[in-house]
């Protein structure tokens, strides 16, 4: 029976009550050692009635990559070939089954734990338990932290718990429950229960010293002396050092019995304590080298300290093992890490030396340098990182030395545990500069991904030059990937006088290859060019490098985040919509964020809001769980300019204020979230803050010219609406500068559509509207039907005005244009018709559901639309069965009648 746990009760209690009715959901509980954490999640075990998986963080376990969840899994693990390929070969080299297979991104493996708990689902309620989560190895800790924050729609019921210490466990997205100590009548309903044979005084200087601890109410009573417990001492005291934490008295306590064990029994108990798994099978093997056997366990069992079972060896409390381990001189650990050395495999072999080694070993360096790379090998970065580092510490070569810290860097990075890394490439440059110029280039790649991240993004391009030159003979194909990575850094970083000199010498850098790698080439030519102001041979090659199925993937993907400046739109949602395939089907979700960036600004661009909104929630999404914030910030910019779009003033300007955080070291953020409050304000009619706000802001963005050439346009109309046409001599110019140079229908639309504005001319708005039907833009399209609908009615032309009136209306309410809307009602009303506003149904869905929703309409199935969207069939049916009802349906035929953009 718990004691004061009622209010926790009851939130597990609704926790799975949510998971029976088929609403998933996720509680972490934190506290200090003993505080009851483990004995919740045994409440939530037996009260579950449901499947139940279980597993609990060991110390020593730490350093084995995805233990903890082959664990967590093992019991359903023959459920895994049924998952989509990409997932099933991800968990399976993940736990060490399949061979030769290519390492997954660590958040592939959250993304197939979660499908793998969903399917679960399908046959009844499943709940997942986590003990010790501070313990859990880094890459078990990322995939579970995942599952809790994307389950949904499932029942799934998922509870972690964790100490305070020995360092806080992230635990961001989930809701939290912290466990104080029991109140005092709690406390004592505890002890009387225990200790009842207790004199109260006793009992009540036991719940002084416990201060509502669980487990030390339970285990101080076992330290105390016959005197002690009779209660001949007044007042009685057993306090171990004042103000110590209560679980340094518990851990005191447990120490104490240790101590008082036969010396068969201790070496047995520290044995356990430093082998991993409690198997009985290698502790006997083990102790059998010790001169000892299983039944020396009998006095520990006997003192409540483990307790030995069939199915292995388990300590009263993770407390008891730590003690264990203090209670051992350090010639008694030797001992038993040696021992555990012979009976263990290969990887744990290497760690349980590492453990008792202090001199330079390169044999047992080079055991560890094995066991990162197997762990690697298996998507385990955070493990090989650590095991290059204590590789390093015990390399008798300097270069070696090197090598090792330089792979533990970059490992760090690719497990996202980026102090570890900048620490790491710190402590390689100490060493000097690298005589393998692999190496060389491995350090510079990293630290350039460190100076990106911490916005510094010409530094970053710096390094990746550096890198460059050291392989660029040797490795040309690697040189020219670095270089074409350091041009969109150069490209994408706030206006600084460096910029050209470094893509310059970029260009300088890049080698000459024959067939389509000299592509890239061409890219970092056409890079220097745009930074000098001419945007024509960038964008020509950009486009053309996002299209060349040869090359990498990353090199692609790279040259497409460039490629908007062509102006060819359609084009580009074309080729980021096959980016953004290429990265779900192949696992890529760590460049997912970038292509989704890529998709989202080419749809917004396109007029295609809705998608552009379920695009950039995705994105965002993944972004955070990533953490990329430089796409995170451009893509807060472009949900700034969809919110501007919409009228929605407080939730636009607070979005571009978030954007513009980092506006001194990266502009497309930055940039984005100045165009939205222009878009904001053109809308709300606030002409002159228009003309203000985009004076300040078009020098020198240049290289952003497909940007600053539409707000270009919407200068031109703001300075006509204030009567000051006079003022867009600048901005005309620019439109047909890039007139001149994209030869794109849209952008001689947007040409002939301001000339009409300067002009008065109902023929300019005529050849505008010619021009937008040659090109797939309805945003663009309906503005300029509004504004010729206008000019119309402003001549009198009232019956021709409507024809072009209600079509942008209809647009507008399409898109979620409202401020737009609004001004096409109040004109339609003008020209003496009454006006129906349409209901903005695809407003009412949220960015989830309109994604499920446009792909259900093209005819996918529920399991194709999840395989594309990382959702699992029931959570795909949950978001359909929310939106029939708001889009007026009851099935998948009548969705094609929604224009879905």
């Amino acid at each position: 029976m718990l004691h004061g746990r009622e209010k926790e009760q009851e939130a597990i209690a609704r926790l799975l009550d949510d998971a029976r009715g088929g609403r998933a959901g996720a509680l972490f509980l934190r506290g200090e050692a003993g505080i009851g954490k483990s004995a919740l999640l045994e409440y939530a075990a037996v009260t579950a009635r449901m499947r139940l998986l279980r597993v609990g963080g060991v110390e020593s376990e730490a350093s084995l990559p995805f233990a903890a969840l082959h664990l967590l899994l093992r019991p359903v693990i023959d459920r895994v070939p049924a998952m989509p390929a990409r997932q099933a070969e991800a968990l399976a080299t993940a736990f060490g089954l399949a061979q030769d297979a290519a390492p997954a991104e660590r958040h592939l493996i959250g993304i197939a734990t979660l499908n793998l708990l969903i399917e679960l689902s399908a046959d009844g309620p499943v709940l997942c338990l986590v003990d010790d989560a501070q313990w859990l190895d880094r890459e078990s800790a990322d995939a579970l932290l995942f599952v809790a924050r994307r389950l949904h729609a499932e029942p799934v019921a998922m509870v972690l718990a964790a100490r305070e210490e020995p360092s806080p466990f992230p635990s961001v997205g989930v809701p939290e429950l912290r466990l104080g100590g029991l109140s005092r009548a709690a406390a004592d309903r505890l002890l009387a229960e225990s200790t009842g044979e207790l004199p109260l005084a006793v009992r009540e200087q036991i719940a002084v010293e416990a201060q509502g601890n669980p487990l030390a109410l339970l285990e101080l009573p076992r330290t105390l002396t016959p005197e002690q417990r009779t209660g001949a001492y007044a007042p009685p005291t057993f306090s171990l050092g004042g103000g110590e934490p209560v679980s340094g008295q518990v851990l005191a306590g447990f120490r104490a019995r240790i101590a008082s064990l036969p010396a068969a029994a201790r070496t047995c108990v520290l044995v356990a304590a430093l082998e991993d798994t409690g198997e009985l099978g290698t502790l006997t093997r083990v102790l059998r080298e010790l001169g000892c056997a299983l039944d020396d366990f009998a006095p520990a069992e006997r003192a409540g300290l483990v307790t030995v079972v069939e199915a292995g060896l388990r300590f009263r409390h993770p407390l008891v093992r730590t003690a264990a381990r203090l209670s051992a001189d350090v010639a008694q650990r030797i001992t038993a890490h040696r021992a555990l050395a012979q009976a263990v495999d290969d990887d744990r072999r290497a760690w349980h030396l590492a453990a008792v080694t202090v001199e330079p070993d390169e044999g047992l360096s080079a055991s560890l340098e094995a066991v990162a790379v197997r762990a690697r090998q298996r998507g385990g970065q955070a493990t090989a990182a650590a095991a290059y580092v204590r590789a390093a510490e015990l390399s008798a070569d300097p270069e070696a030395r090197r090598r090792r810290l330089v792979a533990g860097a970059a490992a760090a990075a690719a497990a996202g545990l980026w102090r570890r890394a900048d620490d790491l490439a710190r402590r390689a440059g100490l060493l000097g500069p690298a005589r393998e110029r692999d190496v060389a280039a491995e350090l510079a790649r990293t630290r350039s991904i460190l100076a990106f991240r911490s916005g510094r993004p010409l530094e970053a391009a710096r390094l990746l030059q550096e890198g460059a030159a050291a392989i660029g003979e040797t490795d040309p194909v690697a040189a020219l990937s670095m270089l074409g990575q350091a041009s969109l850094y150069i490209w994408g970083s706030s206006t600084h006088p460096d910029q050209v000199p470094l893509a310059r010498r970029t260009e300088e850098l890049t080698p000459r290859l024959d067939g389509p790698l000299d592509a890239v080439r061409v890219f970092n030519q056409g890079m220097r060019r745009l930074l000098e102001g001419d945007i024509t041979l960038a964008g020509t090659a950009a486009t053309s490098l996002s299209r060349e199925e040869s090359l990498p993937f990353e090199t692609r993907l790279l040259a497409a985040t460039v490629g908007l400046i062509s102006g060819d739109l359609s084009g580009m949602i074309e080729v980021a919509t096959h980016l953004v395939t290429e990265c779900r089907d192949a696992g890529r979700i760590g460049h997912l964020a970038q292509a989704m960036t890529v998709l989202a600004a080419a749809q917004l661009l396109g007029g295609h809001h809705r998608a552009a909104q379920a695009s950039v929630s995705e994105g965002l999404r993944i972004a955070e769980d990533v953490g990329l914030p430089y796409w995170h910030d451009y893509l807060t910019g472009l949900a700034a300019w969809l919110a501007g779009v919409a009228g929605e003033e407080e939730r636009c300007r607070d979005l571009a204020e978030l954007a513009t955080t980092r506006r001194e070291v990266w502009m497309p953020g930055s940039g984005w979230s100045t165009y939205a409050l222009t878009m904001l304000d053109l809308g709300a009619g606030r002409y002159e803050s228009v003309l203000r706000r985009l004076d300040g802001a078009v020098t020198g963005l240049g290289r952003h010219a497909r940007l600053w050439s539409r707000a270009s346009a919407d200068y031109v109309e703001a300075a006509v609406r204030l009567g000051t046409p006079e003022r867009a001599g600048w901005a005309m110019a620019r439109i047909r500068a890039l007139s001149e140079t994209v030869h794109q229908p849209w952008v001689d639309a947007l040409l002939r559509r301001c000339e009409a504005l300067l002009a008065g001319s109902g023929e300019g708005f005529e050849c505008a509207l010619e021009r937008h039907r040659q090109a797939d833009q309805p945003f663009d399209r309906a503005r300029t039907q509004l504004l010729y609908g206008e000019w119309l009615r402003r001549h009198q032309r009232r019956a021709e005005a409507r024809g072009h009136l209600e079509a942008a209306l209809e647009t507008f309410d399409r898109l979620g244009a409202t401020p737009w809307a609004d001004r096409a009602a109040a004109e339609l009303r003008a020209t003496g018709v009454p006006v129906s506003r349409h209901a903005d149904v695809l407003g009412t869905l949220t960015p989830q559901e309109f994604q499920v929703v446009r792909l259900a309409a093209a005819g996918a199935s529920n399991r194709e639309i999840g395989a594309q969207l990382f959702l699992s069939p029931r959570t795909v049916a949950y978001h359909l069965y929310k939106a029939f009802p708001k889009l007026g349906v009851s099935s998948r035929a009548e969705l094609a009648g929604h224009m879905l953009t």
